[in-house]
């Protein structure tokens, strides 16, 4: 079995090495890099993999996750590119940075696969988008669909829609935990004591995805069927399109978006 080491233990890293472990994989042949000595003694003692230096899972691993914040990764390359052979296989997970940026500063031929996921890996529940570079393979791209089929659901788009994917699914769950936190604040508003609140609005929505994923009608429909004439649903529908909440979710992830453009483009020599 492969060797693969998560480099950045942080939630993500984390949850993938959970999701590994549980899929099968042994402690053997996991490692992780994690720059502060009590949270990797603490991730030894949980899970019995092994934290290492950067230079150690650069050269003892088959696969290595980058799961680095982005604004990090220059020294991360410097570290490793010259432990890299071609038999690696390289997956980052960091948001905004294209294959390109890894192919420039690593050895020639060395395959890079992109992943967008998104926090729910914390619960085995992700979305990721996976994207070959201009080096890897098929069944490079097999290997990291399997690897992520541990901890949620996987697809494959092109690397030109990675920015998109970036904003709507990796940065999707903070839109819908803003959602309810401010639901939550409305059952407040009403009278309704915080705990009552968080329980009503948390199990509708639970309950409404699971309807989405469920059902093969599309949400218009899924909407229209909680919306009586006359009835308290439409006023609150008619008081959301006046204070313009879908033009304002347009916006939003148009902009998340061109903020995953910016991040790439600030490690592009051309730029």
């Amino acid at each position: 079995m492969s060797v693969i080491a998560v480099l950045g233990a942080g939630k993500i890293g984390e949850a993938l090495l959970s999701g590994l472990l549980q899929g099968g994989h042994s402690p053997d042949d996991l490692l992780f890099t994690e720059r502060y000595p009590a949270r990797a003694a603490e991730l030894t003692e949980r899970y019995g993999v092994h934290g290492v230096t950067v230079a150690e899972a650069a050269s003892r691993a088959d696969v290595l996750v980058v799961a680095v914040k982005p604004q990090d990764i220059d020294p991360v390359l410097d570290e490793v590119a010259p432990l890299l052979g071609k038999d690696s296989l390289v997956v980052s997970l960091c948001a905004g940075l294209p294959t390109a940026l890894y192919e420039r500063r690593l050895a020639e031929g060395i395959p890079v696969v992109r992943v967008m996921p998104n926090t729910p890996m914390l619960v085995g529940e992700a979305m990721s988008a996976v994207s070959a570079g201009a080096h890897a393979t098929a069944e490079h791209v097999a290997v990291v669909k399997d690897l992520l089929s541990h901890v949620g659901q996987v697809v494959e788009v092109p690397e030109s829609q990675q920015d998109a994917v970036t904003a709507l699914s990796g940065s999707g769950p903070a839109y819908f935990f803003f959602l309810v936190e401010a639901m939550i604040d409305a059952g407040i508003l009403l009278g309704l004591p915080r705990a009552l609140a968080g329980q009503l609005i948390i199990q509708s929505a639970v309950g409404a995805a699971k309807m989405l994923a469920e059902s093969d009608e599309h949400p218009v429909l899924l909407r229209e069927a909680v919306t009586s004439p006359a009835g308290t649903t439409i006023n609150a529908i008619r008081e959301l399109e006046k204070h313009g909440v879908r033009a304002a979710l347009l916006a939003a992830i148009e902009a998340a978006k061109d903020r995953s453009t910016e991040l790439g483009r600030a490690h592009d020599p051309r730029d």
